[in-house]
């Protein structure tokens, strides 16, 4: 396995690759935190020994910074200086391990061996998970939806907070979805609410739960979206329609990290990754005061735009692939072919609904055509005032 030495001191660098080197493994070397982050970024270890206490870029930074980018490699402090305030923030900010000086050569190889079976066993869970759920899979090879994905991968990995932005029907859930597949919380929940599908009054009562009798027709305790979501991702749809009231208390829980359920002043403490998305500007909603830009600070760590339909047409003939394929599976249809007219008469479209219009389009293409979807076919059905 490929193994990076981050540390100042000559000696230290040199002992542990003779060690490593005669077990098998093959060793890169860095004398300072800047040259180790440059070298962890341009390769791929499978594990990375850290000095904490380093000129230009201490280990904490570095470890701080490798995760901030993703980095799917096991970090293993180690300090002579170790003290246990240390070892407790590097384990918080990712670290696997944290080993003290002088450095004990069992310690080290079990440390590598355990460590390096962890990323082994997440990498392949998060391969069966891409290969077994395709119904989140992100279609496409525009260069547009290629930039998303892109951050999807560098970002999914960490805890940081994401405002997804978009027209409706440009796909902000399948982006949640894949942030989620793709993290350190894919085996704990994903819950959703739509923050415009529920009544003002509700939306208090649906987020944080409430107690028995707080209001009339809370006839049991209720669990909220955060409790349900602990330990995992909460996507927050339609974010942008929210209550300036309801908005105060998730700022309050982002802030905190615990939560009061109506009815109820106990704290509860809640982990959650919270995921949130709109198709406003939500500056625009500042500005007229319907949003706390407190709020949309703490939500906008990472902004995602995921473009509308008409900024990637060149993705439409593999959109439509794939849901011919969806779509014939699901309903047990015989599998039609596509005309290249008939795609070029599809890319001609406005599409001001995205891809929820297009899948919808597909769909009456496939109940109302015969074996082959033409040009004419398109020209005749894909208008729904046909």
């Amino acid at each position: 396995m490929k193994v990076l030495i981050i540390d100042d001191e000559r000696a230290i660098r040199n002992s542990l690759k003779e060690i490593l080197e005669y077990e098998g493994h093959s060793v890169s070397l860095a004398e300072n935190g800047k040259a180790g982050f440059e070298a962890a970024m341009a390769g791929n270890f499978d594990a990375i020994f850290c000095d904490i206490k380093m000129p230009e870029m201490d280990g904490e930074e570095v470890l701080k910074k490798l995760m901030e980018e993703g980095c799917e490699s096991s970090m293993i402090m180690i300090s002579g200086h170790g003290d246990i305030d240390t070892a407790v923030n590097c384990i918080k900010n990712g670290a696997y391990d944290f080993i003290q000086k002088p450095l004990d050569l069992n310690r080290i190889l079990i440390t590598l061996k355990n460590a390096t079976d962890k990323s082994s066993l997440v990498k392949e869970t998060r391969i069966l998970r891409k290969k077994t759920d395709s119904r989140y899979t992100i279609v496409g090879e525009s260069e547009a939806i290629k930039h998303v994905r892109d951050v999807i991968a560098r970002v999914a990995p960490t805890d940081a907070r994401v405002l997804i932005t978009g027209s409706n029907g440009t796909g902000k859930e399948l982006v949640a979805h894949n942030l989620h597949q793709q993290s350190n919380r894919a085996g704990a929940p994903f819950i959703e609410v739509n923050c415009a599908a529920i009544p003002g009054e509700l939306i208090e009562s649906e987020l944080f739960g409430h107690e028995k009798g707080s209001f009339t027709s809370a006839i049991k305790q209720h669990k909220g979206k955060f409790e349900q979501a602990d330990g995992g991702t909460l996507f927050m749809d339609e974010i942008g329609d929210m209550s300036l009231a309801a908005q105060a208390k998730v700022l309050r829980v982002l802030q905190e990290k615990k939560l009061n359920r109506v009815g109820s002043d106990k704290d509860i403490e809640v982990n959650v990754r919270v995921i949130a998305a709109t198709n406003k500007n939500l500056t625009d909603e500042i500005a007229k005061g319907n949003f706390r830009e407190d709020l949309y600070h703490r939500l906008s760590v990472i902004l995602i735009h995921v473009p509308p339909l008409s900024e990637r047409v060149d993705d439409i003939p593999l959109l439509v692939d794939y849901f011919i394929e969806q779509i014939c599976s699901e309903s047990g249809m015989p599998r039609r072919k596509v005309e290249p007219a008939a795609c070029k008469e599809l890319q001609k479209m406005p599409w001001t609904g995205n891809i929820r219009e297009l899948r919808n389009v597909v769909e009456r293409l496939l109940i109302l055509c015969g074996d082959t979807i033409t040009k004419e076919d398109v020209i005749m059905y894909a208008n729904p005032a046909f």
